[in-house]
């Protein structure tokens, strides 16, 4: 007997959603849904078809405002109480995740109660990209399958052909994914050490690592205002580097991005579809889809395959 499956879609991915759907099996649909908003702003999700006995995928990544991720764990709460067989969150970008640790007194580990915010609503399994911090996978006492999207980035960058190619990251904490790149391309890497005097402000920043006639590639998993990338691409443009590239996972473009970015130094921004992000506003901008990533790990998951070949980095 072949499994009951469905696949119902948040209003922050629906069209990521699609694309999924078309690649896990052609001709699949999404599930019809209902997102009912009151004057006050609060707001209620209705699955508008029976999941009984079924295992029920929703995608929808945590992007702000916060209503994404209360609309996730809603859908997730009806799909249970419907008699949902089994419930998959696709969760291609995973908000609060820069709040993983308690690195001041008296603040949240927001990532932490996240997890449990997920879990309570009654979601048996987590499919998630390119977390902010590994270790927030040890949050969930559910199974979390964390892919890469290196699995899409490398590829992409070897068929550029660059000669001189190097790989940086834009700070200290992003040194092991910058790594990762570096051994599967083949390359020396460099890092960009800053110091910071509040959130999304750069006081100073220098570069570790020979950059001079290199075409260097920037990777970073999240770009909410750019200023760092921004800083950075500039001080290793100043250093002598032949071009900068910048390829980040999470198209956030918070504030004045874009035109941080239009007026930065980086010659083409190699992003995903994890977020839907207006190409108009930035002539730099080349989204590769994930859709087929994910609708890969999808047909492996169900079919009980490994999706190992998806951690490459």
């Amino acid at each position: 007997m072949e499994p009951k499956i469905k696949f119902f879609a948040g209003s922050a991915s629906k069209e990521l959603a699609k694309k999924i759907v078309k690649n896990f099996a052609p001709g699949t649909e999404l599930g019809k849904s209902t997102l009912t908003k009151f004057k006050d702003g609060e707001f209620v999700t209705s699955l508008d078809e029976t999941v009984r006995g079924h295992h029920v995928f929703i995608i929808q990544s945590t992007r702000p405002p916060v209503e994404n991720l209360m609309e996730l764990m809603m859908m997730a709460d009806a799909a249970k109480r419907a008699s949902a067989k089994k419930i998959t969150a696709i969760i291609p970008y995973f908000g609060f995740a820069r709040q993983d640790r308690k690195d001041q007194p008296r603040v949240p580990i927001g990532a932490r109660l996240v997890a449990d915010l997920l879990t309570t609503s009654g979601i048996d399994e987590i499919i998630t990209m390119d977390l902010h911090a590994d270790q927030i996978q040890g949050f969930f006492n559910i199974p979390v399958d964390h892919i890469y999207a290196s699995t899409i980035f490398v590829p992409y960058l070897e068929s550029q052909n660059l000669d001189n190619l190097i790989i940086a990251s834009p700070d200290m904490g992003g040194a092991k994914r910058a790594k990762a790149y570096s051994k599967f391309l083949k390359t020396d890497m460099a890092i960009a050490h800053k110091s910071r005097t509040e959130a999304n402000k750069v006081a100073e920043m220098l570069i570790i690592g020979n950059v001079r006639n290199k075409n260097v590639v920037l990777v970073d998993d999240i770009l909410d205002t750019g200023g760092t990338l921004a800083k950075a691409a500039e001080i290793i443009m100043d250093k002598g580097a032949k071009s900068v590239r910048v390829a980040v996972t999470h198209p956030l473009f918070s504030e004045d991005a874009f035109e941080i970015m239009n007026n930065s130094q980086i010659c083409e921004i190699i992003t995903t579809d994890s977020i839907p992000v207006d190409t108009s506003k930035c002539n730099k901008i080349n989204v590769l889809s994930i859709g087929e990533l994910f609708g890969s790990v999808i047909y492996n998951i169900l079919n009980n395959h490994s999706i190992s070949e998806h951690f490459i980095a």
